[in-house]
Parts: structure tokens; C-alpha cells; sequence
């Protein structure tokens, strides 16, 4: 998962009324399919630990995926966060095969309000977590738009953990 410091919240979740006009209404995401890599999960709210990084869903419960619940919700102008595991508890998970997906593969999140949010890939990334591009990520934008994060790359025995992370950067259609 990601290890930079989360974006201050002052930066994620002011909007404007032009900006907020352009995409969907806030509603929470109640749950995120990946059509092309078999992905569906419930969404379980994410805020903040205490040294300032991103929670994660339980790594007991490798399958589910959650929201980081300080961005913005997904189809809402600006970058809506989603999180899932690579792995864990010696099985893959949720977001096994993110690194799989490509430009114009489709993301649906399904909200409280009853609505479909459809996102496309624009593009997916594997960068070193010490590299973690934080304004990409977080960055306020005036579309709509989706980041899915997890692990990737080698894994570092010592750390217990993946030296990279998997982004994909996608678009409300």
C-alpha cells in the first residue's frame, strides 16, 4: 500500500461550485467491479493512521477493497481513492491483477444514491514507493476521476512488504 504521507484533507476535499458542477453529486461508494480482471468487492471507509498515512483494509480480509473516505466519493469532481490488497494471508487479493488493466478498461462503483459511477483507464502505472506521486494521486482535478491502488513489484523480506505500488488513473465516462 502506499507509505508517503497522505495529501493534507484541507487539499482533498475543498471544491468549488464550478468545479463540483461537472461531475456527479457526493454520495459514499457502496462497491467497485473491474469487469476485465474479475474484480467485486463492498467498499469499506478509509481515513487517516496515526503517523499520517492512508489506512488499508484488513490484510486478514485480502478481498476487500475500501475508500479512502477524506478524497472525494467516486463520479464526484476530483480524485476519488480506492484501495485494495495485492495479497494476503497466502491468497491473492482484490486487486491481484490491477497491473493488468490498460486504457479504456472500465471501472463501475456503485453508490448509496442508487448510481452507477463508470470510469475508463486512462493509464497504469508501477512506481517505487519511495516515489509515490502524491499530487498525481490526490491532486485536486476538475474532472472526475479514479485512482486503484495497490502493492506491486518485488517483495522486500526484510520490510514484509512490496517496494512498489500499482496505480491506475481513470476517468468518469
Amino acid at each position: 500500500m502506499p507509505t508517503g504521507p497522505a495529501p493534507s484533507t484541507s487539499t482533498v476535499v475543498s471544491t468549488s461550485d464550478t468545479t463540483a458542477a461537472t461531475g456527479m453529486p457526493p454520495s459514499e461508494p457502496t462497491e467497485v467491479r473491474i469487469p476485465k480482471i474479475g474484480a467485486k468487492s463492498s467498499l469499506v471507509p478509509l481515513g487517516l493512521n496515526p503517523d499520517e498515512t492512508i489506512e488499508v483494509p484488513p490484510v486478514e480480509q485480502p478481498m476487500q477493497a475500501g475508500w479512502y473516505r477524506l478524497a472525494r466519493t467516486p463520479g464526484e469532481a476530483g480524485p476519488a481513492v480506492l484501495l485494495g490488497h495485492v495479497d494476503g494471508n497466502r491468497q491473492p487479493g482484490i486487486f491481484f491483477r490491477l497491473k493488468e488493466l490498460a486504457a479504456g478498461d472500465e471501472v463501475e462503483v456503485s453508490r448509496k444514491d442508487g448510481t452507477t459511477a463508470r470510469f475508463r483507464v486512462t493509464r497504469t502505472e508501477q512506481i517505487a514507493k519511495d516515489s509515490f506521486p502524491t499530487e498525481a494521486v490526490y491532486g485536486d482535478t476538475a474532472e472526475p476521476e479514479l485512482r486503484l491502488i495497490t502493492c506491486g513489484g518485488s517483495f522486500d523480506e526484510a520490510a514484509r512488504s512490496y517496494r512498489d505500488n500499482i496505480i491506475v488513473y481513470a476517468r468518469l465516462t
